[in-house]
Order: structure tokens, then sequence, then C-alpha cells
């Protein structure tokens, strides 16, 4: 019993213990790896002048974020993902799948970077380019396209530090994402993805 009771007190110690701070420096480069889900809006518009109302459903993808700190507080940021894929359906009816990259540049502010507990804001430029689309269901045997998409990104997160350089956090973004969708060369409109797009990783500062 005496022994247990050692080893928790210990253990209760041990995790008492202040972990190092991780500040940030200029010239810093900081790598995330993560997964992320791509949830678009639950309105994504309507086709075909109206009659037909569009539904995207969500992706999940591993990711990685790199930035480079400008200042302890300041640094710009970059997001790349493996590619996302999503179903389409028109009026509830599976109509088709597409994927997607959604490349964006972030300018971050940091606002604790000498914390143990380290919240930014960001705002930066997306750009989604859209590939592998392929029509089924009620549109099965036409071409399906949707055009590239630029818009505006809001960046919200935190970085926990875990120490030696290590951190895990959580975050969330907004991006402006609206495709025209042709089908047969003919564009029928423009779907709204506005997804928000939120996950969790490890990261290393270098």
């Amino acid at each position: 019993m005496k022994s247990k009771l050692t080893l928790a007190t210990a253990l209760a110690a041990a995790l008492a213990l202040p972990l190092p701070a991780l500040a940030h420096e200029a010239g810093d480069v900081v790598v995330r790896f993560g997964v992320h889900n791509v949830h678009p809006d639950s309105d994504n518009g309507r086709l075909a002048g109206g009659a037909l109302e569009v539904d995207i459903d969500d992706s999940m993808r591993p990711s990685m974020m790199v930035e480079y700190m400008i200042n302890a507080n300041l640094g710009v940021e970059v997001l790349a993902a493996l590619p996302f894929e999503h179903d389409i359906q028109l009026n509830g009816a599976y109509a088709g799948k597409t994927r997607h990259l959604p490349p964006t540049v972030s300018l971050q502010w940091h606002f604790n970077p000498a914390g143990k507990f380290q919240p930014y804001l960001g705002l930066g430029l997306n750009y989604t380019t859209f590939f592998s689309e392929k029509a089924a269901g009620p549109i099965a045997g036409t071409d399906l396209k949707l055009d590239d998409s630029w818009g505006l990104a809001a960046h919200a997160g935190f970085d926990v530090v875990a120490g030696n350089n290590w951190f895990w956090g959580l975050d969330v973004r907004w991006i402006d994402i609206d495709t025209d969708v042709s089908v047969d060369g003919a564009k029928v409109g423009t779907a709204t993805v506005d997804p928000l797009v939120y996950g969790l990783y490890l990261g290393r500062r270098f």
C-alpha cells in the first residue's frame, strides 16, 4: 500500500511540474500535422433555375500547415491537405462526386506566444481547385464540371505546449468557396460550398 501511495504521489508531482514555454521568435518555422474535416454550409444553393437543390456532404483528410514567424506574434501560414472528396446530391438523390484541393495562405496573430496556451486568429486567401468530377443518378452519362474558386478565409485556433518544441492544438476556419457548375458544357448555376473546416493536430517548432 505504501509503495502504491508513493508512486501515486510521484506521478501527481510529475504532472504538476511546469512545462517549458514554447516562445515563438522571428524566423521560426512551425509545422502542424493533423486531420481536418470540411463541413459545407447547410444551404449549397440551387441549379437549373432553382429546380435542383444542391447538397454537398462532408469530407475528412490528413492535413499539414506550415507557418513562418515574422516576429513573436505574427506569422504567415500555408494550409495543404490530401484531396478531399464530396458526394453531391440533387433534390435528395445522389448525383455524383468531386474531389478538391483547398490551398490557403493566411496571416496569423498569436496572442500569447510565450505561454503554454497560445490562441491565434488569422485571415487569408483560399484557392480551391475541383477535379475528378463524376456524374451519377439523375445526371448519369453527362459531363459534370465544377469551376475553381477564389475566396477569403478566416482562421482561429490554439496551441497547447507539450514540451521540447512540441505542441498540440485545435483549429477551425471558414472559407468562401463558390463554384460555377456546368453540365455538358452549359452552365446550370452556382453551388455555394462555404465550409467550416475544423481539425486536430500535432505540431513542432523548428
